[in-house]
């Protein structure tokens, strides 16, 4: 897939995982957040709980899966430790790592704490 077709399934299966978020009263407050230590691609809010959601897209859910790497999860850890340091709570803040999987037809899957494994 060329870069730029790349980059735009991306945007197109980040905006359908928000669409489920939002659907299931989880409110998206960022989207793409970048800080020192990377990029997150959505972050949500339930209640005092913050959603950190790596999207993944690929031909199939399985496929999509593998493309995430230890190096990406240390990377979003970093990125979430630093969003959250400008959360009231801190680091206190109760948190959790969502993957999203989005298949080559359109179908989402989502892993819930998925960073726990």
């Amino acid at each position: 897939m060329s870069g730029s077709r790349s980059y735009h399934a991306g945007l197109a299966a980040e905006h359908l995982v928000e669409q489920v978020y939002e659907r299931a009263g989880r409110h998206v407050c960022a989207r793409r957040w970048r800080g020192s230590a990377g990029e997150i691609d959505l972050v949500a809010r339930d209640g005092a709980e913050v959603i950190f959601i790596e999207v993944k897209q690929s031909k199939t859910h399985a496929m999509a899966a593998e493309h995430l790497t230890p190096r990406q999860m240390a990377r979003i850890y970093g990125a979430a430790s630093e969003f959250i340091g400008g959360e009231p709570a801190g680091q206190l803040t109760p948190v959790r790592f969502d993957v999203a999987l989005v298949d080559g037809d359109g179908r989402v899957e989502i892993l819930e704490n998925a960073f726990a494994a």
